[in-house]
């Protein structure tokens, strides 16, 4: 495999949107990058797909500029680039939540690294004896290709709906420790936030996100495939590149971007779980729905 996936994001200030835009897109067109990158006041999100070599010189570029030294992609490989062209946008948020109090550029929530979590999941509690509960704060069709055994599952059309959400189930996580997951850490940074928010003391947020976690270890407790916002559709726990969904394109998939996109047409409503999920995760990937216009609707 020739192609180098990478996708990334920092919450941080940024108020040269228009500027910042143009230097960035100028650079990925120089080096034949493609993808999708959004950007916000509150920060960036991007995934771009290229060689080894061209990938390694925009992510070199871009730690020039102190406000994204600290990014760390994360990688996977492909035998061909998954997106059909670069898209450089300008957004209110680079995920869209609709909570403006919340804000990650100011201080983060806990994190909980790959290793811990893995050992965490083995134990059946956290160090000191709480119950662990995995919460997924992603949106219905994502979950159904996959997710941690036994977490909670909200079965979302959209990320705005986290909120109302966990507040009307508050009561589930008295005197246990959550962890908040999603495909790459972003909108479970800001969901943990948000239930730090709301009284609920231990509460960690999975650095990294799924892709991370099955990057470190070895995939236990992680039932099936991890959906990804480009045409590849999903990665198994080895992060390698499902099969291609019946009809040639996977699963109706566009140039979305990371955990940034919130696709706006799953196949139809699910109702919330009204408790952890134990169902096994489905084979197929039908339910996998994402197209790029939701870029223009979500606001991420």
């Amino acid at each position: 495999m020739s192609i180098v996936n990478i996708s990334a994001y920092r919450f941080v200030s940024l108020d040269d949107l228009p500027m910042l835009r143009e230097r960035i897109r100028g650079r990925c067109m120089a080096l034949d990058l493609k993808g999708t990158i959004l950007l916000a006041p509150e920060g960036i999100n991007l995934f771009l797909a290229g060689s080894r070599e061209r990938i390694d010189a925009f992510v070199g570029w871009l730690h020039e500029d102190p406000r994204f030294a600290a990014i760390v992609p994360k990688e996977s490989l492909s035998g061909a680039v998954p997106f059909r062209r670069l898209r450089v946008r300008l957004k209110q948020e680079i995920i869209t939540m609709r909570q403006p109090a919340i804000r990650p550029a100011s201080g983060r929530a806990p994190s909980l690294d790959a290793a811990t979590l893995r050992r965490w999941l083995a134990q059946g509690h956290d160090d000191a004896g709480r119950e662990l509960v995995m919460l997924d704060t992603r949106n219905g069709y994502e979950t159904a290709l996959g997710a941690f055994a036994d977490a909670v599952d909200y079965r979302l059309a959209s990320f705005t709906g986290f909120p109302a959400a966990v507040a009307a189930d508050r009561d589930r996580y008295d005197g246990k420790t959550v962890v908040s997951y999603c495909t790459g850490g972003i909108r479970c940074e800001k969901a943990a936030l948000h239930m730090r928010d709301l009284g609920m003391s231990h509460v960690y947020q999975l650095e990294g996100g799924i892709l991370n976690y099955l990057e470190l270890t070895d995939g236990s407790y992680w039932r099936g495939d991890c959906f990804v916002f480009d045409e590849r559709g999903a990665v198994d726990k080895r992060l390698r590149a499902r099969p291609a969904a019946p009809g040639g394109e996977q699963a109706g998939v566009k140039e979305c971007a990371g955990d940034g996109v919130e696709p706006g047409h799953p196949p139809r409503a699910q109702p919330a779980c009204a408790r952890p999920s134990s169902r096994p995760a489905p084979q197929g990937r039908a339910a996998a729905h994402a197209t790029s216009a939701e870029l223009d609707r979500s606001g991420a």
